[in-house]
């Protein structure tokens, strides 16, 4: 994509701007980090967000999920005290103490990102920013003030949104994103999940283990559909077993009644139509990129046909000084990925060439127990003609993990079918992202899988359950030819 190189001598002519090395309009956590890092070499940095400081992980995202999805966890543990030889008389779950925890641990990372703004010298503007001109944007304060900064170079990380569909009658229903779900102060009696997505399938199981009832509602043929199918089967049992309703393949026709209240859905799956009432509906079906109103036609920042900016692999926009990054420059939808990102920017405004294509895209969704991967899953490895060896094994090979009485699940890697080369790996089971990261640190090294299997790792741990997987036999369906077929 070509650069635009031109600017409009407009800049030059508005009066009373601001005038800044950065400019950041979003302040998630790569815009954050971007701030902090300029600032502290000396340059003079603004950051606008319209809300939250440290943008959405830190406030109504990553972290505070995992927050809710521990306490979900404890509660999950006094469920099962008798497998683990103690009595219990019961419990009940306080969703309001459940939530001031959360709350603490929000406040607190507010507290720590403002004092380092201070220390760096990168000042933090919280209002509503929108561009007026090239590299000049406009924010207005929640007092009514209106500032206008301009920037040497400026950075969009406005991310995205939970997407609302053309349901007829979901606007109505007022349903909950997983912004409202994470300050519930009550347990819904009967959660109503569209879509079967990260955010659906953890917000799911962490509320149906605080009590609710739960059914998933989902248009797809599996859910997590881009993973293997013993990955998809292996959410669906979980989630089943657990006593959450699972309906796949459903197309939503409509709903009635508000969230709060009474909502009905009305589904057709795989024919018949019948109708799903509940008290509480979650959209979690897709995210929305945040470009409107932010004034990009005149910045001359294009879009993409879904809403995204427009960016080369340097993430450069179609404006000159405009860089975008994160989940509105249509980067892979987490947290560490928009880090990555600013390393990306740091690196190019500093006369470096560095680029996003070819990096290594882990995640880790974080259900109980985990599914994590990183690199080439079989799907994957197929549809490109990749040839390889599967090595799998169950979790209950895991010593520590049958210390733990967390034996659900499965470790599994492909390695490159003419070296030792490790192309993926995927793990559903108790800390997975913490084992998946050991693989990962291995490819990055590019040591071949002997070396895993080969190291001396403490005993008992998780991550020494890699010894076992990579000393097992590949599996004898997989491999070395193109067109082989999966291992069951």
């Amino acid at each position: 994509m070509r650069t635009a190189e031109k600017t409009s001598s407009a800049e030059s002519v508005i009066k009373n701007v601001e005038n800044y090395d950065l400019v950041i309009l979003g302040g998630g956590t790569g815009s954050t980090l971007a701030a902090w890092t300029f600032a502290s070499e000396g340059k003079r940095v603004a950051v606008i967000d319209r809300k939250y400081i440290g943008g959405s992980c830190p406030n109504i995202a990553c972290l505070p999920s995992k927050n809710i999805i521990h306490s979900a966890k404890v509660a999950s543990y006094f469920d099962r005290s008798k497998e683990f030889g103690i009595a219990s008389r019961g419990f009940t779950i306080d969703m309001s103490g459940v939530r001031k925890r959360k709350r603490k641990m929000v406040s607190g990372l507010n507290e720590v990102y403002l004092e380092s703004y201070k220390k760096t010298g990168g000042m933090f503007l919280r209002g509503n920013g929108r561009f007026v001109a090239p590299k000049t944007v406009e924010v207005t304060l929640p007092d009514g003030t209106v500032r206008q900064v301009h920037g040497t170079n400026v950075i969009v990380s406005t991310g995205t949104r939970a997407a609302i569909e053309a349901i007829p009658g979901l606007v109505e229903a007022k349903p909950l994103t997983h912004i409202e779900a994470l300050e519930l102060d009550e347990v819904p009696q009967h959660l109503l999940v569209i879509g079967g997505g990260y955010v659906g399938i953890e917000l799911s199981q962490a509320m149906r283990r605080f009590g609710s009832k739960v059914t998933v509602i989902d248009r797809n043929q599996r859910l997590m559909g881009k993973e293997d199918q013993d990955v998809c089967d292996a959410l669906r049992n979980l989630l089943e077993d657990e006593g959450i309703d699972v309906h796949l393949n459903a197309q939503i026709k409509r709903i009635s009644g508000k969230s709060g209240q009474t909502v009905r859905i009305m589904i057709e799956q795989n024919g018949p139509e019948k109708v799903i009432a509940g008290s509480h509906v979650l959209v979690a079906a897709g995210r929305a990129p945040n470009t409107e109103g932010l004034g990009l036609e005149l910045a001359g920042v294009e879009r993409t046909d879904r809403g995204y900016i427009k960016v080369n692999e340097r993430l450069q926009t179609t404006a000159h000084g405009v860089w975008a990054i994160g989940e509105v420059a249509g980067s892979p939808q987490f947290t560490h990925i928009s880090v990555d990102d600013f390393r990306v920017v740091h690196a190019n405004l500093n006369g470096s060439d560095r680029v996003t294509t070819g990096r290594q895209v882990p995640y880790c969704l974080f259900t109980d127990p985990e599914v994590a991967r990183i690199g080439l899953n079989e799907t994957e490895a197929q549809a490109q003609g990749v040839p390889y060896r599967l090595f799998k094994i169950p979790m209950e090979a895991n010593l520590r993990a049958l210390t733990l009485s967390e034996t659900r699940g499965f470790l599994k890697a492909l390695v490159e079918a003419k070296s030792d080369r490790v192309l993926g790996f995927t793990a559903f089971g108790v800390a997975a992202g913490e084992i998946m990261s050991a693989v990962q640190v291995a490819m990055i090294a590019e040591l071949p899988y002997t070396a895993l299997r080969d190291a001396v790792l403490t005993h008992p741990t998780l991550v020494e359950g890699l010894i076992p997987l990579f000393s097992s036999a590949p599996s004898v369906h997989g491999v070395v030819s193109m067109t082989s077929t999966t291992a069951a």
